[in-house]
Order: C-alpha cells, then structure tokens, then sequence
C-alpha cells in the first residue's frame, strides 16, 4: 500500500471530503478506516475513510503531517487538485504508533486491528499524569486490559518503574492471579494485596486505625444523612482525646456532661412527670461510680438516695427540685477545651462508641427529641459495627501514625517498595466498599497534599466497577465535597490520580467523568450508557459511537491526551489473566457417566 494513489477529490464538505475511486478495488481486501495522504505542493492532509458506496470513498479529515511528524486537527483543506495516496505502516506508525519509542517515556499498549503488526502506545507521562476512565459491557476486556496495560509496565527490563504507587479496589478479587507473580519477572517490582475475606490465612486482611478517621470519615462509616448529626461525632471525637487519658479524668469529665445534661431537664419548664421519668432514663443509660440513681445526698440530718428525691407530691411537684440542683452543681467544671484527636494516641471503636454514650447527652441535644433521634441512630449504627464481622477491619494491632501507616501500605513483605497494592473488597457490602474507597482516596490524597515536594510519589487509585463508589450522592451536600470529584479537580498537581473501570459510566458522577483525560472504551450496548458516553466525553465522534457496537472482545477505541487521535486498539491477552471469565456452565453441568 506504499504510495498507492486511491483516486481523485471530486466533493469537499466540512470536514468531508469525496473521493472518485480509481483502483480496482479488489486489490486490498478492505480500505474502510485506512489513513489516507492528500497531497497537495506544500501541505498534506492526513484522513480516515470511513465509508465506501461503489466508486466512492468517504474521507474524515484528521490533521496533517508537518515536518514528517503528524499534528492533530485541521485548519486547511486539500484542494481538488490533491492527490490522495494510502498512508504506509511507516508513516501509519507516526499517527497511531510510537514515534522515536523510549523505554522510560513510552509504554505499548497493543496493536493496530486494521494495520498488521503496527503496535500502538501511549506516551506515559501524557497518559498517566491525567485521570482515565475504561468503559465497556461485561465480557468486553476492561479487566485484562488493565492486567495487561501493568503488565507490561512493571515487565520493562532497563527503565524500572519502581517508584510507581498503584492502589487498586478490587471489587471481585480478580487481579491477585494477573500480578502475584510479578516479582518473578522483574525482581524490582513488588505486588501487595489486602484481603476482606476474615477466612483466608494467606493474605493480610485489610485494617484502618480508627484513630486516622476524622468527622467525615465518621459520618461516610455510620451513615449519617442529616447536618445535625455532624456537631454530635465532632463531640465524640473530641471525648475520645479525654476518655483516653487517666481515670480520675475521666471520672471527672462524665461526671460534668451527665450532670449538665440533668440540669438543662430540670430547667426545660417540662410537665414534673416528664422530667422525673427524663431524669431516671438518663441515669440509667449514663452514669458513674459517683452521679446515678442510687447516689446518696446528704441533708441535715438523713441521706436518701437521688431517685427518692425525683417523687412528686400531692401537689403534682418535684419537692426537693432545689436539693438536686445544688447537688448537680458541684459536679460542674471549668469548661474543658476540647480539640479533636489529631492521630496522635490511638484508640478503638469501643472507645468511640463510649464517647458516643455521652456526646449524645451533652451540649442540650436532649432539649429537641429530633436531634437526639438522630444522633442516637449514629449510636444505634455504631454498635451494629462493633458487633459485626466488620469491626475487624477497624481493628488495629498497635499505634501507627499516618504516615507510617501509609509507608507500611507502600512496602511488600520483603520490605522493598510495593508498586501494586491491591485491595480485595469482594466480601463486604457495597456500602462499606464505597466508604473504605473513600477514606483511602482521602488519605492518600491528604498525604499527596503534605509532602513537602509537591507530586513527588504519585499515588494512581484504580476503582473497578466505579460505578458503585464514584456518584452523583450526598457527600456534597453533607460534607460540602466529594472526594472523588475533589481529586479529579485538584489531583494533578499532587500527583493523585484516578481511573475509573465501569460497565455503567451512566451511573457516574459527571463531574468526576468530566475532569478524565483519557478513555480506553470497549464495546457499548447499553443505549442509556452509548448516549451518556457521546454526551459527556470530548472529542468524541459519530464514527467512534459507531464502533462501540461492534468492537471484539479486547478491542477498544482510545482517545484523549495520551493519543494523537481517536484509535482503535487490540490488546494482547494478559499472562497471566485476571480471574474474570465468566462461569462455564457447560464444564459444571456435565459429567461422564464413568463418573457417577
């Protein structure tokens, strides 16, 4: 096809042009989506022929070769005196190849469908410096294309990527087979993966210190949906750094909230009834060695216990109203300055959960029963964690600050630098799957942000199915952001950067999708997902939403920065492969009858 002269411009439309077809054509078995050349003295017009109707070929135009390098975009148009030549594999590679290819620059990622043996690649800087999105229906190749995409990365021999941070959420378990053995191949890169399977003994199971979990991260963990429960896990929190400390401290402090609380009851100008029965459930969830029901109070003469003096008389009165108050009063401190824990001492769910106990009766939420209901439904789901299998994953053996928290995520066993951490989250539910993603997006982004170098260790968090986690949900409405959508915004310069692999990109956050510069898309038929595609992503043409119908398993069409022009791509098969086939029913069902 060298220099092979295809026919003559007879119409030129927009970005169209007509070409009269002059070779006979069964000469090449096809020219649909070959890259043709119209020359024309000192310019040359780079197209694709999209279509063919009997001795015509319908040409896209896409750039031009300037200085025997190709520039994407057209701002000339070939004239009817052009002449229009087949593009050679030589000159097809400066499009869709690797120019000038660099071990420590550039990365293959497969090879052309239409043009054989012409590899495609992507230059690394300008593919993983942007956030990316791998799109595609069950079956379609996303997951051996990320296996094969690291693969291939982690395999170079000379230029070792060893600083390289891949966090990947693994939402079936199908990448420990793709990587497990990448040592093997080069003795520099190390894979790492944590586990939510309590039952398997062969891999670390996956645990965040409470203690790194600040308000938000509280609130993503135990749901909570309104803004009046955020002042109540801010109080816990701030318990915690008191309930940590010695005893007779802590004695105090509880003392100080229960008595407060009892003195805004007594104060509330309540039916006597309601503020005795009140004041008798609240000393009968909270109290101390020193303030329940049974406390003595002494008076001249005799002592009676507290709940002896709550009875209302004949007159409908709380008698000794007065004797309780100045009795509550001295419990009272000097207010304590409270700040929250800043990751400092470590601390359990338990512990949280005993700061709960008392932050709900704390600051006058007992004066409104909307608050306190839904507060205490944080305290309600608070301990259905701790007493579920869940808790384990909170469970951490010894104090560890953040950043060694994160130094011990970015070492492998053998003590070197991990490159792939992989978490297993197949076992837990898409709720806590979604908030674990998120507390590890923000701390990982939070730490990009405190290095005193900015984007000096790039962290690339990988979500499959991110259609579960990356929504359009409360976060910023609750919270005031997503943090999803905030690394996609302001990722880049630290160096935190996202790729999102979906079947349902509908389903995605569309501020988050927005701000992705590169797609890797494999075949579509979703219409509701095709039109979402078409409407949200850049640069994206009619020929492209075409071949999203059609492609094969493994091929897709990629597109963004990293490519000079939308491409098609057929990746090898990953070695090994991602455990990601489907079921084979025919194996399961049948048996030989020498079986039985």
């Amino acid at each position: 096809m060298n220099d092979y002269m295809i026919g003559r411009i007879i119409a030129i439309g927009g970005n169209t042009v007509t070409v009269k077809l002059n070779m006979e054509l069964e000469k090449i078995e096809n020219i649909i989506h070959l890259f043709v050349n119209m020359k024309d003295e000192d310019i040359q017009i780079i197209g694709e022929i999209i279509e063919v109707s009997e001795d015509k070929a319908y040409i896209n135009l896409i750039g031009e070769m300037v200085n025997d390098r190709f520039v994407f975009g057209v701002m000339r148009k070939p004239s009817f005196s052009s002449q229009v030549y087949l593009l050679s594999k030589e000159e097809v590679a400066k499009i869709i190849g690797i120019f000038d290819y660099k071990e420590n620059k550039d990365l293959i990622l497969g090879y052309s469908p239409i043009y054989q043996n012409v590899q495609i690649g992507i230059n690394i800087n300008d593919f993983f410096s942007h956030h990316f999105a791998i799109f595609g229906s069950t079956g379609s190749g996303k997951s051996s294309s990320i296996a094969r995409i690291f693969q291939n990365l982690f395999e170079k021999k000379e230029s070792i990527a060893y600083r390289a941070s891949i966090f990947i959420f693994d939402a079936y378990g199908e990448y420990h087979s793709a990587f497990r053995d990448l040592n093997k191949q080069n003795p520099y890169i190390n894979f790492k993966t944590y586990t939510t399977n309590l039952h398997f003994s062969e891999t670390e199971v996956l645990k965040i210190p409470v203690w790194l979990l600040d308000v938000d991260d509280i609130a993503l963990l135990l749901g909570a949906d309104r803004h009046s429960q955020l002042p109540i896990i801010e109080k816990a929190l701030k318990l915690v750094t008191i309930f940590g400390q010695e005893e007779e401290l802590v004695l105090k402090h509880k003392n100080d909230i229960i008595a407060r609380a009892l003195l805004d009851i007594l104060s509330s100008g309540r039916p006597p009834v309601q503020i005795r029965d009140q004041i008798i459930s609240v000393l009968t969830t909270y109290n101390t060695r020193n303030l329940n029901l049974e406390t003595e109070i002494f008076q001249p003469g005799y002592t009676r216990p507290l709940k002896q003096l709550l009875a209302i008389d004949s007159s409908g009165k709380i008698r000794d109203i007065e004797l309780i108050v100045n009795f509550l009063e001295k419990f009272l401190t000097e207010d304590l300055e409270l700040s929250l824990p800043d990751g400092s001492f470590p601390y359990t769910l338990k512990d949280l959960r005993d700061a709960f106990e008392f932050a709900l009766i704390s600051e006058g939420i007992l004066k409104s029963d909307r608050v306190y209901d839904e507060s205490n439904a944080l305290r309600t789901r608070l301990n259905s964690l701790i007493n579920s299998n869940y808790s384990a994953y909170f469970d951490y053996p010894e104090y560890v600050s953040k950043n060694e928290y994160i130094r011990r995520l970015l070492t492998a066993h053998n003590g070197r630098k991990a490159q792939i951490i992989n978490f297993n989250i197949n076992y837990i539910d898409d709720r806590l799957a979604k908030t674990i993603t998120k507390i590890y997006a923000k701390l990982l982004f939070n730490y990009a942000k405190e290095l005193e170098k900015r984007a000096t260790l790039p962290f690339h968090i990988i979500l499959e199915e991110a259609h579960r986690y990356v929504q359009n949900d409360s976060d910023v409405e609750l919270l005031g952001y997503n943090i999803f959508e905030r690394i996609t915004k302001e990722g880049r310069k630290y160096g935190v950067l996202l790729g999102l692999i979906s079947q349902r990109p509908s389903e995605l956050s569309e501020t988050t999708l927005s701000q992705c510069g590169n797609f890797l898309i494999f075949k579509m038929l979703h219409p509701r997902d095709v039109g979402y595609i078409r409407e949200m992503l850049p640069n994206i043409t009619n020929e492209i939403i075409k071949n999203l119908r059609i492609l094969q398993p493994g091929t897709c069409m990629g597109f963004g920065v990293g490519f000079r022009i939308p491409v098609m791509i057929k990746f090898n098969m990953p070695n090994p492969q991602p455990e990601s086939s489907s079921a084979d029913i025919s194996k399961t069902w049948f048996i030989n009858k020498s079986q039985q």
